[in-house]
């Protein structure tokens, strides 16, 4: 078996915004991966919850320890590009 590096369903352009793989039509996380993977064409360059969509917001995951320069499993980009 293969380890990859950055190989996650959460960076695959097969993902939708449902959290389902469009390609296999299953419910993925980030643990999963597969050899249909195709990495997004851009990912952002900074991410922090300054550059997080839910910074601040009532969706944060972690309110109390959000702050520039940190980073968390549920980062979410502001503006994404592909």
């Amino acid at each position: 078996m293969s380890i990859r590096l950055g190989n996650s369903c959460l960076n695959c352009e097969n993902l939708l915004t449902n959290k389902t793989c469009k390609i296999h039509g299953v419910k993925v996380d980030s643990n999963y991966t597969c050899d249909s993977f195709s990495m997004k064409a851009a990912l952002k360059d900074d991410p922090n919850c300054v550059t997080c969509a839910r910074y601040q917001g009532p969706t944060c995951a972690n309110p109390q320890k959000a702050a520039p320069g940190m980073l968390c499993s549920h980062w979410a980009p502001q503006n994404a590009s592909a």
